[in-house]
Protein backbone atom coordinates (compact mmCIF):
# COMPACT_ATOMS: atom_id res chain seq x y z
CA UNK A 1 0.00 0.00 0.00
CA UNK A 2 1.20 3.46 -0.91
CA UNK A 3 0.15 6.58 0.96
CA UNK A 4 -0.97 9.45 -1.26
CA UNK A 5 -1.77 13.09 -0.68
CA UNK A 6 -4.29 14.85 -2.89
CA UNK A 7 -5.21 18.50 -3.09
CA UNK A 8 -8.40 19.68 -4.74
CA UNK A 9 -8.64 22.86 -6.75
CA UNK A 10 -11.15 25.61 -6.00
CA UNK A 11 -13.59 23.98 -3.60
CA UNK A 12 -15.51 25.53 -0.71
CA UNK A 13 -14.87 29.06 -1.93
CA UNK A 14 -17.94 30.83 -0.61
CA UNK A 15 -20.94 29.08 -2.19
CA UNK A 16 -18.79 27.71 -5.01
CA UNK A 17 -18.06 23.96 -5.32
CA UNK A 18 -19.24 23.04 -1.83
CA UNK A 19 -17.99 19.67 -0.59
CA UNK A 20 -18.36 18.37 2.96
CA UNK A 21 -15.15 16.69 4.06
CA UNK A 22 -17.18 13.82 5.53
CA UNK A 23 -18.72 13.21 2.07
CA UNK A 24 -15.25 13.32 0.53
CA UNK A 25 -14.00 10.67 2.99
CA UNK A 26 -17.02 8.47 2.22
CA UNK A 27 -16.29 8.79 -1.51
CA UNK A 28 -12.67 7.73 -0.92
CA UNK A 29 -13.85 4.69 1.05
CA UNK A 30 -16.36 3.84 -1.70
CA UNK A 31 -13.46 3.84 -4.19
CA UNK A 32 -11.69 1.28 -1.99
CA UNK A 33 -9.03 3.58 -0.57
CA UNK A 34 -7.86 2.81 2.94
CA UNK A 35 -7.56 5.12 5.95
CA UNK A 36 -8.91 8.26 4.23
CA UNK A 37 -8.29 11.54 6.05
CA UNK A 38 -9.02 15.16 5.25
CA UNK A 39 -7.36 18.33 6.45
CA UNK A 40 -9.14 21.68 6.56
CA UNK A 41 -12.12 22.56 4.35
CA UNK A 42 -10.00 23.48 1.32
CA UNK A 43 -9.82 19.90 0.03
CA UNK A 44 -6.72 18.13 1.28
CA UNK A 45 -6.86 14.34 1.40
CA UNK A 46 -4.59 11.53 2.54
CA UNK A 47 -5.33 7.92 1.67
CA UNK A 48 -3.72 4.55 0.98
CA UNK A 49 -4.10 2.35 -2.07
CA UNK A 50 -2.21 -0.35 -3.85
CA UNK A 51 -3.41 0.52 -7.32
CA UNK A 52 -2.63 3.24 -9.79
CA UNK A 53 -0.22 6.00 -10.59
CA UNK A 54 -0.76 9.58 -9.50
CA UNK A 55 -2.15 10.47 -12.95
CA UNK A 56 -4.55 7.51 -12.91
CA UNK A 57 -5.68 8.39 -9.39
CA UNK A 58 -6.27 12.02 -10.40
CA UNK A 59 -8.54 10.94 -13.27
CA UNK A 60 -10.37 8.45 -11.06
CA UNK A 61 -10.95 11.03 -8.30
CA UNK A 62 -12.08 13.73 -10.73
CA UNK A 63 -14.67 11.38 -12.27
CA UNK A 64 -15.82 10.18 -8.85
CA UNK A 65 -16.28 13.75 -7.58
CA UNK A 66 -18.46 14.60 -10.54
CA UNK A 67 -20.53 11.44 -10.06
CA UNK A 68 -20.74 11.17 -6.26
CA UNK A 69 -20.34 14.76 -5.06
CA UNK A 70 -21.79 16.60 -8.09
CA UNK A 71 -18.67 18.80 -8.20
CA UNK A 72 -16.25 18.96 -11.11
CA UNK A 73 -12.77 19.96 -10.01
CA UNK A 74 -9.10 19.13 -10.52
CA UNK A 75 -7.21 16.80 -8.19
CA UNK A 76 -3.44 16.90 -7.81
CA UNK A 77 -2.15 13.64 -6.31
CA UNK A 78 1.36 12.91 -5.07
CA UNK A 79 2.75 9.94 -3.16
CA UNK A 80 3.92 10.59 0.40
CA UNK A 81 7.49 10.15 -0.89
CA UNK A 82 6.93 12.77 -3.60
CA UNK A 83 5.34 15.12 -1.04
CA UNK A 84 8.37 14.77 1.24
CA UNK A 85 10.58 15.70 -1.72
CA UNK A 86 8.44 18.84 -2.15
CA UNK A 87 9.22 19.75 1.46
CA UNK A 88 12.91 18.88 1.20
CA UNK A 89 13.43 20.75 -2.09
CA UNK A 90 11.81 24.00 -0.98
CA UNK A 91 14.08 26.76 -2.35
CA UNK A 92 12.79 29.30 0.20
CA UNK A 93 14.09 27.80 3.47
CA UNK A 94 14.43 31.17 5.23
CA UNK A 95 10.85 32.21 4.41
CA UNK A 96 9.57 28.76 5.44
CA UNK A 97 10.86 29.43 8.95
CA UNK A 98 10.19 33.14 9.28
CA UNK A 99 6.83 33.52 7.47
CA UNK A 100 5.32 30.16 6.41
CA UNK A 101 1.86 31.66 5.92
CA UNK A 102 3.16 33.75 3.01
CA UNK A 103 5.02 30.88 1.35
CA UNK A 104 2.90 28.83 -1.03
CA UNK A 105 3.62 25.62 -2.88
CA UNK A 106 1.61 25.01 -6.03
CA UNK A 107 1.01 21.54 -7.43
CA UNK A 108 0.96 21.75 -11.22
CA UNK A 109 -0.62 19.40 -13.75
CA UNK A 110 2.48 19.58 -15.98
CA UNK A 111 6.06 20.73 -15.47
CA UNK A 112 6.56 24.15 -17.03
CA UNK A 113 9.48 24.87 -19.33
CA UNK A 114 12.32 26.93 -17.82
CA UNK A 115 11.52 29.76 -20.26
CA UNK A 116 7.94 29.88 -18.94
CA UNK A 117 9.16 30.15 -15.34
CA UNK A 118 11.62 32.87 -16.31
CA UNK A 119 8.90 34.82 -18.12
CA UNK A 120 6.68 34.59 -15.02
CA UNK A 121 9.53 35.77 -12.79
CA UNK A 122 10.20 38.71 -15.11
CA UNK A 123 6.51 39.68 -15.15
CA UNK A 124 6.33 40.17 -11.38
CA UNK A 125 5.82 43.83 -10.48
CA UNK A 126 5.77 43.46 -6.69
CA UNK A 127 8.05 41.82 -4.12
CA UNK A 128 6.81 38.28 -4.84
CA UNK A 129 9.30 35.56 -5.72
CA UNK A 130 8.79 32.30 -7.63
CA UNK A 131 10.87 29.20 -8.32
CA UNK A 132 9.76 25.94 -9.89
CA UNK A 133 11.00 22.38 -9.88
CA UNK A 134 9.24 19.74 -11.94
CA UNK A 135 5.49 19.77 -11.35
CA UNK A 136 5.74 22.14 -8.37
CA UNK A 137 6.22 25.85 -7.96
CA UNK A 138 7.02 27.81 -4.81
CA UNK A 139 5.84 31.38 -4.26
CA UNK A 140 6.70 33.95 -1.62
CA UNK A 141 4.11 36.68 -1.10
CA UNK A 142 5.79 38.97 1.48
CA UNK A 143 2.92 41.48 1.30
CA UNK A 144 0.17 38.83 1.31
CA UNK A 145 -1.66 36.97 -1.43
CA UNK A 146 -4.88 39.01 -1.27
CA UNK A 147 -3.42 42.24 -2.60
CA UNK A 148 -0.91 40.69 -5.00
CA UNK A 149 -1.14 41.07 -8.75
CA UNK A 150 0.49 37.61 -9.03
CA UNK A 151 -2.82 35.76 -9.30
CA UNK A 152 -3.57 32.13 -10.07
CA UNK A 153 -4.83 33.19 -13.49
CA UNK A 154 -1.58 34.99 -14.30
CA UNK A 155 0.50 32.07 -13.01
CA UNK A 156 -1.40 29.44 -14.98
CA UNK A 157 -1.30 31.50 -18.17
CA UNK A 158 2.45 32.09 -17.88
CA UNK A 159 3.28 28.49 -16.98
CA UNK A 160 0.84 26.97 -19.47
CA UNK A 161 -0.69 24.56 -16.97
CA UNK A 162 -3.28 24.35 -14.21
CA UNK A 163 -2.49 24.17 -10.52
CA UNK A 164 -3.60 24.66 -6.96
CA UNK A 165 -1.63 26.12 -4.06
CA UNK A 166 -1.34 25.53 -0.33
CA UNK A 167 0.49 27.61 2.23
CA UNK A 168 3.59 26.14 3.80
CA UNK A 169 1.89 25.35 7.11
CA UNK A 170 -0.61 23.15 5.25
CA UNK A 171 2.15 21.52 3.17
CA UNK A 172 3.98 20.53 6.36
CA UNK A 173 0.83 19.30 8.12
CA UNK A 174 -0.02 17.09 5.13
CA UNK A 175 3.51 15.65 5.16
CA UNK A 176 3.12 14.91 8.88
CA UNK A 177 -0.28 13.23 8.43
CA UNK A 178 1.11 11.07 5.60
CA UNK A 179 3.81 9.59 7.85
Amino acid sequence: MTTYIGVLRAINLGAYNKIAMSDLRVMLETLGFEDPKTLLLSGNIIFKTGTGSSAKLESMLEAASTKHLKVTTDYFVRSAKEWQAIVDENPFKKEAKSDPGHLLMMCLRDAPMPAQVKALQESITGREMVKAKGRHAYFVYPDGVGRSKLTIQKIEKALGTRGTARNWNTVLKLAELAQ
